[in-house]
């Protein structure tokens, strides 16, 4: 009976012990399985606490997802964060349709201009963008004044006429490139008009005058020279002007200035006194029509007087 004892008790005790030894080894994966699945767990809750997106909001299609502003406005951050602008406007212009008078209201109207800047691709694409962004921030200006975004709004507009005047200048020196000298000019003179202040100002005069050059109206072509050289002595294009300057020679022809029209005579009846050819000149300066016999078909000499002779053709 000892004996039999002896020998459940080594029985019992080899058990355990051989339990004991796999039973370790399972505890430790497990450990090791829960510690992975709990830090896993925790960087998804950190990096959607930093993205801040439910992704819940994209799901379903009920009345509170489509008319809480709360929700509205989710969608529209979200997207924007993706870079996916275009759907982010339409969240940010659902918002203000449905709630105008909401105290985000004027955050979504800046969300719109920003996400319309956002949306463009460069200098060298579409400007529609650049445009519909300048748009978004005049609308957020007029319709929510004095806003916490208004001085933003300014400054965003500032960038965008920014990169208006580098589209002109890069689509001017496309022309130039290519031998149209006549649609470079013209590019040209419309950020001299425009965007006189910007930074592409000195280029924009210097490519002018090049292309005037290249049409062979080195008079305008010297006009615009003597500008870069005295309003922008240093410019990038600078000493290359003053070359060209100096090959080309002043130009021959003083400024052109707009002259004054003689006041008219004015008399106690307001009357204006026939002029010889049986026609008379209204107070507006319109001929009336003359009378049978004496209509008068003025010279070519007397109609080139009333134009400044241009060398370019239609486009002056």
């Amino acid at each position: 009976m000892r004996r039999v004892g002896n020998d459940l008790r080594d029985l019992f005790l080899g058990s355990a012990a051989d339990g004991l030894r796999l039973a370790i080894p399972l505890l430790a994966v497990g450990l090791l399985v829960g510690c992975s699945s709990s830090h896993k767990n925790g960087d998804q809750a950190a990096k959607k606490a930093v993205s801040g997106t439910d992704e819940s909001i994209f799901l379903g299609d009920t009345i509170e997802k489509n008319y809480d502003p709360n929700v509205i406005m989710k969608r529209g951050e979200a997207f924007f964060e993706k870079e996916e602008y275009a759907e982010a406007i339409v969240e940010y212009n659902h918002f203000l349709d449905l709630h105008r008078n909401h105290q985000l209201a004027s955050y979504a109207a800046f969300r719109i201009g920003e996400s319309q800047m956002r949306r463009a691709k460069g200098i060298e694409r579409d400007p529609e963008p650049i445009q519909k962004a300048i748009e978004s921030f005049d609308r957020l200006r007029r319709d929510y004044p004095g806003s916490r975004y208004d001085d933003h709004a300014v400054a965003k507009v500032q960038e965008c006429h920014d990169l208006l005047a580098q589209m002109h200048l890069f689509v001017g020196q496309f022309y130039y490139r290519r031998g149209s000298y006549l649609a470079a000019a013209h590019r040209f003179e419309q950020i001299m008009q425009l965007y006189p202040d910007k930074s592409v100002a000195p280029d924009a005069l210097y490519f002018l005058a090049l292309s005037y050059h290249e049409m062979g109206a080195d008079d305008w072509a010297s006009d615009k020279l003597t500008i870069l050289a005295q309003k922008y002595p240093n410019a990038q294009h600078s000493r290359d002007g003053a070359k060209l300057l100096a090959k080309i020679g002043p130009s021959k022809s003083g400024p052109m200035v707009a002259q004054k029209p003689a006041p008219a005579s004015s008399s106690s009846d307001d009357t204006i006194p026939a002029v010889s050819g049986s026609s008379s000149v209204l107070a507006n300066g319109l001929v009336s029509a003359p009378s049978a016999g004496s209509i008068h078909i003025p010279s070519a000499s007397s109609l080139t007087q009333s134009f400044v002779n241009c060398r370019l053709g239609a486009w002056c």
